[in-house]
């Protein structure tokens, strides 16, 4: 397009140029005045269509996955039909989603992530081509916005992030980060005799390795206080974590910590978690727990503060 400039010409043949200051102000006023026109009309057709895409968007209803993910580790574990506070709406989404594909019965839409809806969730992630563990019926990211696609939005998400090595051993970038902080505090370094997704693991771990976040370390050296102490530090990054030890099972003393809310976690790995937010001590045994009391939290809860 030309530019508009002072050698243009007016309706008469005149250049603008030549005209009157008055004339010439005159002149580009309705100039402008013809743009921001044409501007309007494109963006009343563009608008409406953006807009109901928003509105469309904004109507849905939103699932924390934060408060979902807490749920489906600590319901399963309860002895009655209880809510984990802060998770009945988000759960009661997914369940009627799950109701909506035929995968879970209508009465279980209660907002209690129990063993059925446990049970549906895992079917639904087979259906999408998920096995093992990826299959468990804890929620994914993916699954969990797949499922709820026209009918809620996701916030809150959790990533387990990708595999790494840290200390010698297999975990992902959130165990990491999480083990990071709880050093952070505590000033000093921890050995990792054992690290997330070993399938089959130590004996005696009873499946709790075979996903993400499950850390076994090394207390060798270390006082009784000093094991105390980082078992609270531990938890207060958002472990279920506790000192085992010979009395309780066929192994050394080391620290067992499972990382609250890993959405990689293997079923015994739930089990735990949710066992430690209820007060066992996540052995088979379910004895109350025996490791320092703190306000539990879970990752994203530490960070926030």
């Amino acid at each position: 397009m030309r530019m508009w400039s002072w050698m243009a010409w007016n309706g008469a043949g005149t250049p603008v140029a030549n005209l009157p200051a008055s004339d010439r102000r005159r002149g580009l006023r309705t100039r402008a005045a013809v743009l921001t026109a044409g501007t309007a009309m494109v963006l009343s057709v563009a608008t409406p269509a953006v807009a109901e895409r928003d509105e469309a968007a904004m109507a849905l209803p939103s699932a924390n996955m934060e408060a979902v993910l807490k749920a489906a580790q600590i319901d399963p574990r309860r002895a009655d039909t209880a809510l984990t506070p802060g998770s009945k709406a988000s759960v009661s989404l997914v369940e009627e989603a799950l109701t909506a594909k035929g995968l879970l019965d209508g009465k279980y839409v209660d907002g209690h992530f129990g063993t059925a809806t446990i049970s549906g969730y895992a079917a639904y992630q087979r259906s999408l081509g998920y096995t093992g563990i990826d299959a468990s019926g804890l929620p994914g990211p993916a699954s969990l916005r797949k499922l709820g696609s026209q009918r809620y939005t996701v916030t809150n998400l959790v990533s387990a992030g990708s595999r790494i090595t840290y200390h010698g051993a297999t975990m992902n970038t959130r165990t990491k980060a999480m083990l990071v902080a709880a050093e952070g505090l505590l000033g000093r370094q921890l050995s990792v005799t054992q690290g997330s997704y070993n399938p089959g693991g130590v004996g005696g771990s009873a499946g709790t390795h075979d996903g993400g976040g499950a850390l076994d370390l090394s207390v060798r050296g270390m006082s009784t206080s000093t094991r105390t102490d980082v078992v609270r530090k531990l938890r207060n990054v958002g472990f279920a974590a506790w000192l085992r030890t010979p009395a309780q099972g066929n192994w050394a003393y080391h620290i067992h910590a499972i990382a609250v809310n890993d959405p990689d976690q293997s079923s015994a790995a739930q089990h735990q978690a949710g066992d430690y937010y209820l007060g066992y001590n996540g052995l088979a045994s379910r004895a109350r727990d025996d490791g320092p009391q703190v306000t539990k939290v879970t990752w994203e809860e530490y960070r926030r503060g």
